[in-house]
């Protein structure tokens, strides 16, 4: 093994032990802070100085993401004005390795006059940072896996592992679902599947529809045209897809072109309201293990939805 794969094999060993410790760290602190978090009307302010400030940004934008409202406060902006967007029902969360950061201690007495929880989340429970708060979770580390003990590394780690856990016992508090995380993701995959419609999706122009007598010819010539690989039969009695006519081939090559659709269609095709979400049509097409869905809308075919309209 190389120097440069030692060095790295090392850093994940000093930061796994590191986030290993945190559980022997946790104690009823952890559930007080939840408990005041759940009860707030307000928001979760996170507030951080350096390496802290931006682990806290990740914080805010899981907590905003999984039903905890939130945002990040820069202490020196707070100490210029930005205090102004504090209010009294908001949560404060601190991040200070040290617990003894000059810009975040000089903010506490806004904070107690202005009747704010305190949660704070150092490495030190004797600190200034953690002995002002109302509550104190622990994430001091062993050691930092900088060889120099400078760099804040496996502490960072620590402090961000602790949001999350944060984060998920709020989410599950709350009985968070993928249909809340779909309302805050509207532009993921997720969002898309789970709040757009079927008639938002489906392809409703000239439509690839043939009638029970039409023979091959205009059969193979009404699918090309159409692009989807398939083709309506009447008003949706029936559905012939390019696998379909592939098989008849194999089956009975010479004799295909005497056929009409209504002999190789597949009759009363799945089908789905144009109103139904776009996840209801993925969770059928893909218990049917089919690629396709006619889509009806008050009883008659309106559309066409595929697989491809459901990828991102």
């Amino acid at each position: 093994m190389s120097h440069h794969l030692e060095i790295a094999k090392s850093v994940f060993e000093i930061e796994a032990a590191a986030i290993e410790n945190l559980s022997l760290l946790l104690d009823e602190q952890f559930e007080y802070a939840i408990d005041a978090i759940l009860k707030s009307k307000g928001r979760v302010v996170v507030c951080g100085m350096g390496k802290s400030g931006l682990i806290g940004k990740k914080m805010v934008a899981t907590f905003a993401s999984t039903g905890t409202p939130s945002f990040f406060m820069h202490p020196g902006e707070a100490f210029h004005g930005d205090l102004g967007m504090i209010s009294a029902q908001d949560v404060f969360l601190a991040l200070s390795n040290s617990g003894e950061t000059e810009e975040l201690i000089r903010l506490l007495p806004f904070l107690r006059d202005n009747g704010n929880c305190i949660i704070a989340m150092s490495g030190n429970p004797s600190s200034t940072l953690a002995k002002n708060a109302n509550y104190h979770l622990n994430i001091a580390v062993p050691k930092e896996a900088c060889p120099l003990q400078l760099a804040p590394t496996s502490s960072t780690t620590a402090t961000l592992v602790m949001g999350d856990a944060l984060a998920v016992a709020l989410m599950q508090a709350r009985d968070f679902k993928p249909q809340d995380f779909a309302r805050f993701h509207p532009g993921g995959s997720l969002g898309r599947k789970l709040l757009t419609r079927v008639r938002d999706e489906m392809a409703t122009e000239n439509l690839p529809i043939v009638s029970p007598d039409a023979p091959m010819l205009e059969v193979i010539h009404t699918m090309s045209n159409g692009r989807l690989g398939l083709c309506i039969v009447g008003e949706g009695e029936g559905i012939i897809t390019d696998g379909d006519l592939r098989r008849q081939l194999e089956i009975n090559a010479a004799e295909i072109m005497k056929l009409r659709a209504k002999d190789i269609m597949t009759l009363k095709p799945r089908s789905i309201d144009a109103d139904a979400m776009l996840a209801d049509a993925e969770n059928l097409m893909n218990q049917h293990k089919i690629t396709s869905l006619l889509v009806t809308a008050k009883g008659k075919l309106a559309g066409v939805i595929q697989i491809y309209n459901l990828a991102i």
